[in-house]
């Protein structure tokens, strides 16, 4: 078993204890994917699906509704507990790519949603989601884009607006992939899934813009970037949010915002 980068060390840290502050904001954004990434794969009644990086349980939800058997699973316990809180019908069990804790070929759907953005070894965790499929079975992964799209990329910009980075946390050179449709195709085919697609898929956000600061902050590596600065800075980076921000506003006063995200799929 291969151990943990210095990668998934961090993001393990970045997430530790934020299960209910990502509910009520970031997850918010990722859910936006949900329909489209459900609809890419066959989940039927009596489907035995597994949802890897599941964190509030909003994929498991999903398929749990369309009458599936689920399993989720996630690296944070607290994203567990809370999960297991909002979807009592599905299985829930703390675990991490690249070594999941299940025998091979043992699920028809296998869905992760936002996750490979999230590990220290992308090719191995496709690699583990095909292991665990049965053959046949279907893989379903989404990933977020480079460029992104203008409202994912509003915090980033108001942050280098105010003379400051966001910080920095990069794969291995050797593990790094294009964050592009192309890109993230080649990963499902180096892991060995059949008939690999890859697509971009979008969606809109719709919030009042005095909620809105809530929900994109609410992104993992924003605690990292409060600790390190200070009062006056994320301030100024607050009021430059705000006024990007306001290039989405509706004529009813409420933000309209576009998201795009990587979606791939292929077969075990």
């Amino acid at each position: 078993m291969q151990a943990p980068t210095d990668f998934d060390a961090r993001e393990l840290r970045r997430w530790a204890g934020q299960a209910e502050d990502y509910r009520k904001s970031y997850a918010l954004v990722c859910a936006g994917a949900v329909p489209q990434l459900a609809n890419a794969v066959p989940i039927r009644p009596g489907s035995l699906v597994l949802d890897v990086g599941t964190g509030t349980g909003t994929v498991a939800a999903a398929a749990v509704a369309r009458g599936a058997k689920v399993t989720a699973v996630d690296a944070d316990p607290g994203m567990i507990a809370t999960a297991a809180a909002l979807v009592p019908e599905a299985g829930f069990q703390v675990a991490a790519l690249p070594a999941l804790p299940f025998p091979d070929r043992q699920f028809d759907v296998v869905v992760a949603n936002f996750v490979i953005n999230h590990v220290g070894r992308p090719r191995a965790a496709l690699a583990e989601l095909r292991r665990v499929t049965v053959p046949g079975g279907s893989v379903a992964v989404t990933a977020w884009p480079q460029p992104p799209s203008p409202a994912i990329a509003l915090l980033t910009r108001a942050i280098r607006d105010c003379g400051a980075d966001r910080p920095a946390h990069r794969l291995e050179p050797s593990e790094d992939f294009a964050r592009t449709e192309a890109g993230l195709r080649g990963l499902l085919v180096e892991a060995g899934l059949r008939d690999p697609a890859c697509r971009l898929t979008d969606w809109r956000i719709v919030a009042e813009p005095a909620e809105w600061w809530g929900i994109a902050s609410g992104v993992s590596w924003m605690r990292e970037f409060r600790a390190g600065h200070d009062p006056v800075l994320l301030s100024k980076v607050r009021d430059r949010f705000d006024e990007l921000s306001a290039d989405f506003r509706g004529g009813d006063g409420r933000l309209y915002l576009p998201v795009a995200a990587l979606l791939a799929q292929g077969q075990a």
